[in-house]
């Protein structure tokens, strides 16, 4: 019968299991030769040179990974990424290349067209740096996540310094527009301020979206290059589509924020209208709203165009 081969473990088990003094006799270990030496070097350093790689690789994870997240989690908590975020810059995209859009759509130029949009991205993070402010404590009690004023990785004097640069700036780009376009802009801007502390918890809510994208038409039909730009006022049924355009983006953004705004008490339209039709009907329905909206605009622009 074929016998195991004894290993360097089997004779410590041998050796700790017959301890001096106890009557036993410890079983003799076999000398070395010089090819067991020789393995067990081999082993022994083939053991150190792993042992030695994979201390290298961990003392590597430890100093690279942590030093990379750290550069990206500064660059997150860097100062003017803050208040991009806070300028609410999705929405204030979509609405300047919406608007960009529609100018090109009404033949004007390229320098117009770069006018439009840079008037509605500084209007638009007006608004987004004001809504965060004012609901600095809501969104705080509600751990509403990207808030960075809320959670405070951002100052609200900064915002508000922010703010006040950003209404020195869309003063002078929206009259260089016209000054009948501009103020027709500066008007929206204004009304969507009030907005975010006037009404908002209501059934009228609604309003100050209607108004402030009624606007819109106006601004872009009187709407030129120089502050002596004189144009047409718009169609009445583009400023009603506007209006309409403008209810329905109320309705979108306010979904996220249904549950909070419902623990707060309010009563706005979208509340209602989730609580009738379940948050998921109502996105739907909402987004097929918007699209008709928008084919509405289409439509009548190519039909009666933007101005008169």
């Amino acid at each position: 019968m074929a016998t195991k081969p004894r290993t360097i473990f089997d004779d410590d088990r041998s050796a700790s299991a017959s301890e001096p003094g106890d009557g036993s006799v410890a079983p003799s270990t076999p000398a070395s030769t010089p090819d067991d030496a020789g393995g067990a070097s081999a082993t022994s350093a083939a053991s150190a040179t792993s042992a030695a790689s994979a201390s290298s690789e961990t003392a590597r994870s430890q100093t690279v990974g942590p030093s990379a997240r750290g550069r990206r989690r500064g660059i997150a908590g860097w100062g003017p990424v803050l208040l991009v975020r806070a300028a609410h810059p999705g929405q204030a995209v979509l609405t300047a290349l919406g608007l960009g859009v529609a100018a090109a759509l009404a033949g004007r130029p390229a320098r117009e067209l770069a006018l439009v949009v840079a008037t509605v991205l500084v209007g638009q993070a007006i608004l987004g740096w004001h809504n965060d402010l004012v609901d600095e404590d809501r969104d705080r009690v509600h751990h509403r996540a990207h808030k960075p004023v809320a959670d405070g990785r951002l100052d609200p004097g900064t915002v508000w310094f922010a703010l006040a640069c950003g209404v020195l700036l869309v003063v002078p780009l929206a009259i260089s527009g016209g000054v009948v376009a501009g103020l027709c802009y500066l008007a929206s801007v204004l009304v969507g301020l009030l907005g975010n502390v006037v009404g908002r918890r209501g059934l009228l809510s609604f309003l100050p979206w209607a108004i402030s994208y009624g606007l819109y038409p106006a601004f872009l039909s009187y709407g030129g290059w120089g502050g002596q730009a004189d144009g047409n006022p718009p169609q009445p049924v583009m400023v009603a589509l506007a209006a309409l355009l403008g209810v329905g983006v109320h309705v979108l953004t306010a979904l996220w924020g249904l549950v909070a705004d419902n623990a707060d008490g309010w009563t706005y339209l979208p509340l209602r209208l989730g609580a009738r039709l379940g948050a998921t009907t109502l996105l739907v329905a909402t987004v097929c709203y918007l699209v008709l909206v928008v084919a509405g605009l289409l439509y009548a622009g190519h039909r009666v165009g933007l101005s008169r």
